[in-house]
């Protein structure tokens, strides 16, 4: 593989991308043709958001898309929450006291 890759780059040619490119069919990038698609993308005049004037129309448009959760699914969500949260806290609190014995436990044992 790499015998041809030499072949072409003594004969002149640019090397032919591997992989993913090389399945697509892509041919060799060149300055001219890289060039020329920057100065493509840097013309467009569209800000990203569309300034601050379409802001809240597009904050209203997203609102809409949003699925919002039942009443049902919301006390489930709060229970899940304050369950981890008691769990959590029982953990820390644990790890804690176990510390603190243990430093306790070695500053008083001389």
């Amino acid at each position: 593989m790499s015998e041809e890759r030499d072949r072409e780059h003594a004969a002149g040619r640019p090397a032919q991308p591997t992989g993913k490119r090389q399945m697509q069919g892509s041919g060799p990038v060149s300055t001219q043709s890289y060039q020329a698609k920057r100065a493509e993308a840097s013309t467009a005049e569209d800000k990203p958001g569309g300034g601050p004037m379409h802001y809240l129309p597009e904050v209203v448009t997203e609102m809409r898309k949003v699925i919002w959760p039942t009443a049902q699914q919301m006390v489930t969500y709060t229970l899940v929450v304050f369950a981890f949260l008691i769990i959590l806290t029982a953990l820390v609190a644990g790890v804690d006291f176990l510390a603190g014995a243990g430093v306790e436990w070695a500053l008083t044992n001389n």
